[in-house]
Parts: C-alpha cells; structure tokens; sequence
C-alpha cells in the first residue's frame, strides 16, 4: 500500500479575481508540505494546482481521481465560498472515499488588519456550510474533520481516515479462499457471498481440501528442512512428552501445510482463508502453525469456513499495518468480582502479531476432528484498548457489531492450556457489554484489533452504508 496518495482538493470561485487565486494556491500549497512534514500521516498528500472552481474543472478532477489506482481518496478544503451547484456533478461521479477537511489557512482572526478583502478571501466557515450541504444532499456519506489543520489531534484524525480509506479500496481486492465448507450446523459463519462482493467487494471462492492436498503434497522436503530450521531461531520448541523425532515430524507437517498454503494463496491471489476441521480429508492434521503463520504475514483468517470474519480480518489487518490485529474467538469467562473478563483464543489459530512474549511451538492433541495432534504457537496477548469487530448477516442486511475492550496481560500460568490465550475487559462494564453484544446477535467470531479505532470502523460502516451497534 505504500505507493497510496491523497489528492488535496481546494475549493474557490472566480469572482475575487486571478490574483486571490494564487493566493489560495499558495496557501494549500504550503499546508500539503506542512502536513506531509508531520509525521502523522501514514500516506502522502499531492496538491492539485487546478482548483475547484467551475462544475467542468470539478468534474475532470473526480473522473482522474477514480481511474487513477495510486490515489485512495480526496481531501477537500472550501479556502473560501464555493457554490456548490457545481460540485453535483463531479462528486456524484466519485467512486472513492471523501474528506472535508473544515479547517482554515489562518488559526486566528487577525482584528488588527481585518478588512473586507480578507473576509472575501478566507471564508472557510462560509463554504463549509454550503459544501457540507451538497454532500448531505448527495447522501455522501463522507468523513468531516473540523479544527486547526496544524493541529496535532485534527493530523491525528486524517491519518486515521487515510488508513479507512485504503482499505476501503482494498477490500475490493480481498479474495477468499475457503477450504472446505462451514462447520456444520454452526449459524454464524454463512452468509450471502454475493451481497458482500456487492457491499464490500469481497470474492469468495470455494475449494475442495483436495485441490489443498496437491500442492501441500508438491512441497519437497528440501523446502520443509528449510523452513523447520528458521523455526529454531524464531521460536521456542517445547517437546512436553514426545520424543524429538515424533515431536518434529508433527512440526515439519505444518511446515509442509505453510509452504502449500502461501503457494495455492499466492498463485490465486488470495488474501484471505478459511477451514473448518469438520473437513480435512487428506491431511494429517488441522493447519495450525502454519496458519499463524500466515496469519503474521498479513493473511486474513477465520476458522470453520467463516469467510466472513476472514475477509474482516484481511480487511483490518490492511487498516492496521497488519499490526496488534487478528482473529479471536469468544471461549471462556472470568466471573469473579470486580474482575470480570472474557478469554479469547481458538483451537489453534490465534494471530502472533498479539504475542506478547516469545512465541513456543507446542504439539498437543486437538480433542476433535479425529486428526493427529497439531503444532501450533502459544503465547500471552498483549495488553492494550482497542475495538472487537463481528460482522453478522441477517438475511436482509450485514450488520457490525462494534465493542470497545481493555486487552491486559495474564497474570496466572495455565500449564495445561495448549492454546495462545488473550484476556480482555469489555467495555462500559462486563454486564451491560455482553449482554449489548448478545442481544444484538453479535457472533462468537470475530477481529481483535489493538490499533484500530471505533471511529475508524464506524467511518467504514457509513462508507459502505451498512448499520452497526457500538458498545463502549
């Protein structure tokens, strides 16, 4: 995503002559290289020389911004009025995220030297009224930031819709490779596959566990010795009570698993997967490790063929950095007063970019699936406030249920737990949160992301015009 740009748009109007015009040029001008100097702003802006100033320059403007694939979405500053009539038509054409950045050049009024060329010339507070209203009337849904460009909290929240924006129209990209269907008789992880590629843009494929088979079969044991040994140095081997031989051979199965797994992904160009233990035939075992692995590089992930809360995954992972996000499921509560929490973990497949200690690789027996035991990471999450995601289908719509948590790290050993484990508090309190989340048919799947914002996944939500319930 790196090569990713935001094009600076000013709106203007003729009247106050050619001269008042390069002085608003001057000025964004000056605010695109301050902002980009900020160090706030994962992406970089580029001002456009050619204001907004007439329906016909609009129009161009937003016809290059949808067919250039570099630019993710616009930011649009009223240096002064801009009658809005003609922004109809170029921003109904615009088919990427939009930004009103109500803010102007000047952080003070200057009363000593006021006069009525400047009150002409900086009417921010003017054209924000009749812009904002266009869009309201276009039904735009576009994100607005109101405050002092240079201020760090208003740089803050740009750099915020900028990650949103990205990955919004990355998830026209996100493709799902799902091995296997949904666990049986579990109602959470179906869905209409075709409204999500309407809504969201997401491609889900499905695959026979045998197509899986061939390529995991293809890996050579060249490759396999290979990337057992970068397992040595990156984790910690616990052989618990197998002998080295058995214990690695279940080891190099996952790694023969990873190697498959990128290949088939990659020659598809897959970002996101899904398998569902019910369905295994011609493996050894669940992937487990190497799905984690996967999982760590950026992949998107659910397990028992939940396409959707993989795509979730592939989708926040993209608005994160692939940083501190990842899948979870709901296991276990903590009850005891005053320190309600819930366990979060997965048969095997919990996320290490929230490792919050070296991560061991542990064989151990699944206890379903009726498969040889697995290899797998365990670990303890990391500590920190960020946002539970689920997406739900209720047949006529998607909904997102948003539920703000305080993640902290285990203080307890849990010798016999064979799984990575992440604790969190839910938010206002465990009461009100979970049955919040129950009642609003909030699923057992879901995305733990400790970089993600509320705010974020709300902007997203009206984006793609879905409803969502926030809990916080």
């Amino acid at each position: 995503m790196e090569n990713k740009v935001f094009w600076f748009i000013v709106g203007a109007q003729h009247l106050y002559g050619p001269e008042a015009l390069e002085e608003v040029r001057k000025h964004a001008r000056e605010m695109v290289e301050i902002l980009n100097q900020s160090g706030s702003l994962p992406y970089a802006i580029e001002f456009q020389e050619e204001l907004a100033v007439s329906a016909e320059a609009i129009t161009k403007l937003m016809k290059e911004v949808n067919y250039r694939d570099e630019v993710a979405g616009i930011i649009t500053w009223m240096h002064t009025f801009s009658p809005a009539k003609m922004w109809i038509r170029g921003t109904s054409l615009l088919q990427k995220p939009l930004l009103h950045l109500a803010t102007q050049y000047n952080e003070s009024i200057p009363w000593a030297t006021i006069d009525m060329d400047f009150m002409n010339l900086n009417q921010s507070a003017h054209g924000d009224r009749e812009y904002g209203f266009i869009n309201a009337r276009l039904e735009k849904n576009n994100k607005v930031i109101a405050g002092y460009w240079r201020n760090e909290s208003v740089q803050r929240e740009i750099g915020e819709w900028m990650d949103v924006a990205v990955a919004y129209n990355e998830g026209f990209s996100i493709k799902v490779a799902r091995f296997g269907d949904n666990m049986r008789d579990v109602a959470v992880t179906d869905g209409d596959k075709i409204e999500a590629q309407i809504k969201f843009g997401w491609t889900v494929d499905y695959f026979a566990v045998g197509d899986l088979v061939e390529v995991v079969n293809a890996v050579s044991e060249e490759e396999v010795e290979a990337l057992f040994e970068s397992y040595r140095e990156l984790y910690e081997f616990d052989y618990t009570d197998y002998d080295k031989e058995t214990w690695e051979y279940h080891v190099k199965v996952q790694a023969r698993y990873e190697i498959g797994l990128r290949r088939f992904l990659e020659e598809g160009g897959y970002t996101a997967f899904s398998s569902n233990f019910q369905d295994l035939y011609g493996l050894e075992q669940l992937p487990g490790l190497a799905v984690q692995r996967l999982m760590a590089e950026g992949y998107g992930f659910a397990g028992e063929g939940d396409w959707k809360t993989a795509a979730l995954d592939r989708f926040l992972k993209i608005m994160s950095h692939n940083q501190n996000t990842g899948f979870m499921e709901d296991y276990t509560y903590e009850l005891s007063q005053g320190h309600e929490a819930i366990l979060q973990s997965h048969m095997l497949e919990v996320d290490p970019s929230l490792a919050n200690n070296k991560p061991k690789i542990l064989v151990a027996p699944l206890g379903i699936g009726g498969k040889a035991d697995p290899a797998r990471l365990v670990f303890d999450g990391k500590s920190g406030d960020g946002v539970v995601v689920s997406m739900a289908d209720f047949g006529t719509q998607f909904k997102l249920l948003i539920n703000e948590v305080s993640a902290f790290e285990p203080t307890v050993e849990a010798p016999n737990l064979p799984v990575a484990r992440v604790l969190w508090e839910v938010k206002p309190n465990f009461q009100e949160g979970v049955k919040a989340w129950i009642e609003a048919g909030g699923g057992h799947h879901t995305v733990l992301s400790l970089n993600v914002t509320s705010d974020q996944i709300i902007t997203w939500a009206k984006m793609v015009d879905i409803p969502y319930v926030l809990i916080k």
